[in-house]
Formats: C-alpha cells, sequence, structure tokens
C-alpha cells in the first residue's frame, strides 16, 4: 500500500526528466516514457495482490498545517482506485507503443511522449487521491494535460481553437467543482473524503449545504464527462493525434467524471434530488449523442459522439443507484473505445482518410484492422457474448430495478437501437462497403500499430467474464463497489432478450438496406429532412453558445468595460490626483517670493475686511 504513490510518480519522474533532457535520450525520451508507464502497470499488479491479501487501505502524510487545520497528503488503496490504476496504466502503455509508428518522425515526439507521461500520471494521483483537495490538484492536471495534447499541432489553428475550447468547457464544470469541495469543507472542516462521509452521516452536514455542494461537485463531472450541456467540447477534441483521442476517451479524462460521481458516492445517496438530475442528464446525453452519430461523416467524430452516449449511459447508472454497473460499463467501454480510435488511426495511416463516404472494402486491405474495429464496435453496439453487452445490459437491468422511473428505461433501449445504428453504419461503410477510388491504395499498419489493438481486442472482447462470479471472485460489479458481499452478473430474461433483439434487429436492417443501394434511405433522409439538420447541426448547441457570447457576454463585457474605464478609473481614479494637480499649480501662486505680491494680497485681505464689516 506504501508504494502506491509510485505508480503516477514514476510517470510524472518521467515528464520531468524527458522536458530537461528529451533531446539527448534515445528516442527523444519516447522509450523512456513507456518505461514509465510500464512501471505503473508492473505497480498495479502489486497492489491488487496487496488488496486481495490485505484489504487496502489509507496511506498518508503531513502535508501542511494553516492555523488548527492539519492537511494530509494520502494515497487510498480501494477496489474502486486500484481497478482504475490498471486501466488507466494498460490502456495508456498500449496507446504509447502505438504511438511509437503512428508518430514516427513528428519533430515534436519528445514533448509529445512527455505531455503522455504528465496526462497518465495527473490521472492516477486522482484516482489514488485520499482528499479532495489533492483531487481537485489532479484534477486540473487532467485538464491541463488534455489542453497540451488536444492542441498539440499547435500551428494548426482548428487545434488551438479545440485545445481552448475543451480547457474553457471543462473550467466551467471545475468552477462548481472547486466551490462545492470548499462548501463540503467549511462544514466538516476537513478535505478527507473518509473523515467527509462519516461527517455526513452523522447528520453534521446540513442538507441544503448537501445538496448544493453535489449539485455543484456533479458540474465538475459533467464537464470532465462530457455530458449535455457541457458535451461540446469532445467532438472537436478529434483536432489532436488519433492515440491521443484514444487516451482522452478511453481511460483519462472522459473517465474522471463518472469516477468522482461513483468515489463519492456515499454523499450523492444523502441527496436524492441530485442523483434524479444525474440520471436525466445521463439518459439525456445517451440519445443525444447516439443520435448525432448516426449522421455524422468524419470517422472519429461518430466515434467521439459515440463516446458521448455511452458517458451517458454510465452516469445514468450511477443515477440509478449501481455504482458498480457503472464503473463496469466504463472498463468495456475503456478497452472498446481505444481500439475503435486506434482502428481510426490505423484507417487514416493507411488510406489518408477519415470520411466514411471516401472509404469502402478496406477488409480486403485492411483484415487486422477490420476484425479488431468490428468486434470492439460490436461490444459496444451491445452484441453477445462480448463485454460490452454484459455492461450494457446490467445498465438497463439497474434502471428497471433501480430508484428511478422505469420511463428511463424506453429512452434508454431507444438509445441502444440508434448505438446500433450507428455502429452498423461505419463498419459497412469502411470496411464492407463498395470500395472507393480513395481505398484503392489502403494497405495494414505496421505491428507496432496493430499489436496494441489484438491485445486490447482481446481484453475487450472475454471483458465480460469480470462480471460473474469464480472461484473465490464474486464479480466485478460487487467488488468495485466495495459490497459486503460481492455478487456476479444478473440477468432479467425478457430485458436480455429485448435489448440483444434490438440491438441485432436494427443492425441486421441498416446493414441490408445499405447493401441494397435502393432509394429507402435517401427517401427516409427526405421525409425526416427537419430532424436530419438538426442533428447535422448537432441541435444547434455550439450556434447557441456562439450567440450567448456574441450578444450577452460581449455586450456585458462592453458595458463593464465602459464603466469600469469611464466610472472607476477616469472619475474615481483620475479625478482625484487631477484635481490635487491643479489646487497645486493654483496655489502656488501664493509662494512668489516677491514683496510686491505679498503686499498686493495685504491690502487685498484687508479691502474684503474693512467691506465685510461695512455690511454688517
Amino acid at each position: 500500500m506504501e508504494l502506491a504513490f509510485l505508480a503516477p510518480a514514476i510517470p510524472a519522474v518521467a515528464f520531468i526528466a524527458i522536458l530537461l533532457f528529451g533531446r539527448w535520450l534515445p528516442g527523444k525520451g519516447s522509450y523512456l516514457s513507456i518505461g514509465a508507464i510500464t512501471a505503473s502497470v508492473v505497480i498495479f499488479f502489486i497492489l491488487l495482490i496487496d488488496l486481495v491479501d490485505n484489504g487496502g487501505g489509507v496511506s498518508t502524510i503531513d502535508w501542511f498545517e494553516v492555523g488548527s487545520s492539519q492537511f494530509t497528503l494520502g494515497t487510498s488503496v480501494s477496489p474502486i482506485s486500484v481497478a482504475m490504476i490498471g486501466i488507466v496504466s494498460f490502456v495508456s502503455l498500449m496507446i504509447q507503443i502505438y504511438s511509437l509508428k503512428y508518430m514516427e518522425g513528428d519533430p515534436r515526439i519528445g514533448w509529445y511522449f512527455a505531455v503522455h507521461s504528465l496526462f497518465a500520471a495527473a490521472m492516477m494521483a486522482l484516482v489514488l487521491a485520499d482528499n479532495l483537495l489533492f483531487l481537485y490538484i489532479a484534477w486540473e492536471g487532467v485538464g491541463l494535460g488534455s489542453y497540451l495534447l488536444i492542441g498539440f499541432w499547435w500551428e494548426r489553428r482548428s487545434a488551438t481553437e479545440a485545445a481552448k475550447k475543451a480547457f474553457i468547457t471543462t473550467r466551467i464544470g471545475d468552477v462548481g467543482l472547486l466551490i462545492g469541495i470548499i462548501l463540503l469543507f467549511r462544514e466538516t472542516g476537513t478535505f478527507e473524503i473518509a473523515a467527509i462521509f462519516e461527517a455526513a452521516e452523522a447528520g453534521e452536514i446540513g442538507q441544503n449545504i448537501l445538496n448544493w455542494s453535489m449539485f455543484l461537485i456533479f458540474l465538475g463531472a459533467a464537464g470532465k464527462s462530457a455530458q449535455v450541456p457541457f458535451h461540446v467540447w469532445l467532438p472537436d477534441a478529434m483536432e489532436g493525434p488519433t492515440p491521443v483521442s484514444a487516451l482522452i476517451h478511453a481511460a483519462t479524462m472522459v473517465a474522471a467524471g463518472v469516477f468522482l460521481i461513483a468515489v463519492l458516492f456515499p454523499l450523492y445517496q444523502l441527496t436524492p434530488f441530485v442523483l434524479d438530475l444525474i440520471a436525466a442528464i445521463g439518459v439525456t446525453t445517451a440519445l443525444g449523442g447516439a443520435m448525432i452519430a448516426v449522421v455524422m461523416t468524419d470517422m472519429k467524430r461518430i466515434l467521439a459522439y459515440s463516446t458521448i452516449s455511452h458517458l451517458g449511459f454510465m452516469m445514468l447508472a450511477l443515477g440509478a443507484g449501481e455504482v458498480g454497473v457503472a464503473m463496469f460499463h466504463l472498463f468495456a467501454h475503456a478497452f472498446a473505445k481505444a481500439v475503435l480510435f486506434l482502428a481510426a488511426g490505423s484507417v487514416n495511416h493507411g488510406t489518408g482518410q477519415t470520411d466514411v463516404r471516401k472509404m469502402g472494402g478496406l477488409w480486403r486491405k485492411m483484415p487486422i484492422t477490420t476484425v479488431t474495429f468490428t468486434i470492439s464496435a460490436l461490444s459496444l453496439a451491445g452484441l453477445p457474448p462480448l463485454g460490452g453487452f454484459f455492461s450494457k445490459d446490467e445498465i438497463l437491468l439497474a434502471v428497471w430495478d433501480g430508484r428511478i422511473s422505469g420511463a428511463y428505461l424506453i429512452v434508454a433501449l431507444i438509445a441502444v437501437v440508434f448505438s446500433a445504428i450507428y455502429t452498423s453504419r461505419i463498419i459497412y461503410k469502411v470496411f464492407f462497403g463498395p470500395a472507393s477510388d480513395e481505398s484503392a491504395s489502403a494497405h495494414e499498419s505496421p505491428i507496432a500499430m496493430i499489436g496494441p489493438m489484438i491485445l486490447l481486442t482481446a481484453f475487450g472482447a472475454v471483458g465480460g467474464a469480470i462480471a460473474f462470479e469464480w472461484g473465490g471472485f464474486g464479480g466485478i460489479i460487487g467488488w468495485v463497489a466495495n459490497e459486503a458481499e460481492a455478487h456476479g452478473i444478473e440477468f432479467t430474461i425478457w430485458l436480455t432478450v429485448l435489448s440483444a433483439a434490438l440491438a441485432i434487429g436494427s443492425m441486421a436492417i441498416v446493414f441490408r438496406m445499405l447493401q441494397a443501394g435502393d432509394s429507402t434511405i435517401p427517401s427516409i433522409r427526405r421525409r425526416l429532412s427537419v430532424a436530419q439538420r438538426l442533428l447535422e447541426n448537432r441541435f444547434y448547441f455550439d450556434e447557441l453558445y456562439q450567440w450567448f457570447i456574441d450578444r450577452v457576454v460581449m455586450t456585458t463585457s462592453g458595458v463593464v468595460g465602459w464603466f469600469d474605464r469611464r466610472a472607476i478609473n477616469d472619475e474615481g481614479v483620475d479625478r482625484l490626483p487631477n484635481a490635487t494637480g491643479w489646487w497645486g499649480r493654483e496655489m502656488r501662486y501664493l509662494q512668489t517670493g516677491k514683496v510686491y505680491n505679498y503686499a498686493a494680497g495685504m491690502a487685498a485681505g484687508a479691502a474684503i475686511g474693512v467691506i465685510i464689516w461695512w455690511v454688517q
């Protein structure tokens, strides 16, 4: 347990070393970065063994003291933190190995791997933090890492704009997170998560304060995990290198918000209204993301909206009261989505294209990429017996049996249908549809790229097994939630059959329509032209925000700027010294040093005195 801090510390040291000495290191520091993240994977196994044998715990050291308040810096070794360390470190390792070939020849490859190490270190520090202050510092480190990676190709204006958009959008939520943390500290006098839990359960935190603090903390989680209305930054984050997209979407930044709600769930159980809000936003995000993905034409943007949708499913599970189910889907999604983005990079590497309309027939030219992408996509679409099928089925069961209305289940099932539609569309268009001229020169990627894809696909395909009881293991769902009696996966036959039938049936219909190439799809588009425009413009969220910035923010800023310049600066600040200067200039005539001036002044004073006396 005392070694836990090394998991983030080693990549952090690698970041500093590459930053200072990268130009003299082999591979400009890329091998050092890979070695550091490999060490984190090893530490994960050590922590896992210790957790199983000894039950984990918290290891702390004194940090600093302010007045009577003592602040500690510690790591929490628990099932959820250790599981997250495993996901973050392993997926990061696979992506870094993939990046060796993908980023080969880039002049800033050393900086790329340095920021990769920083990003992984911040995420692992976040999941190990035992207090909210340390967690918030790591949280901001994740935001910084994402900003640097999304804007890695800063010479492209689109990349810099995307990086700023991600940074600013998530900062809005982070302000809520900070205020929520401060409210909890004010009520309890501590940042330690375990102590805050005890205070809340003892009734030492007022219900109104608890409601507001948990709502504000959820704003931070919604920003990082791209929930409506903070989701707009995630599709634009595709401007970074494709391995960066895989890292952000699979195991790091977007998972942070889900993890935050899960780790603070004992507090959310005391705020049922906030849980209802989480469920509502989650199901809205799940359906909206899946619907937009149906009409996107860029391969990476389709996957981006798929990520938004699946993050919504995770939030829906949390709102239904099932932490273990949400985390189970997070793990299944991490492996599958990492493969999908890496496969998208492989397709781009082999064809130079990301537009699905300009692809087709790639299964002949890129068989390994085709197999890995197809298996991972079908997993997230919910096809049995792949890992994503079990996690999505558990979410639907959590909604049906959980604390929220059954109406959420209907919306979730509709989202499942849309997930199947965009999945079948991208698979057919890219790999099995008619070959295009742009695909004629396509070729399979090198082993350094397809190797990590194969390994991640294998883990994702059989990942559902960790939800079952076997040996002395009670299943990942109950284990991660730290339940007293961990349980394996549960089924409700009619719901399982219904969700699988919807996914398989929807995919079969879409495949048949695309394969037939008849007028059915154009006819549907004509009849639903309004809905199609709405989806193609992504429900006009970006336009609405731009209008708000132009008309409200800029107008308000102009008025405030005018008031500051004219009332505060010109009148309040400048008027007083100007008046003092004027009086100084006028009063100097009283001290000329000339006798006749003084005599004239005396005479004038005497005359004024006589006049006053005479008038009286």
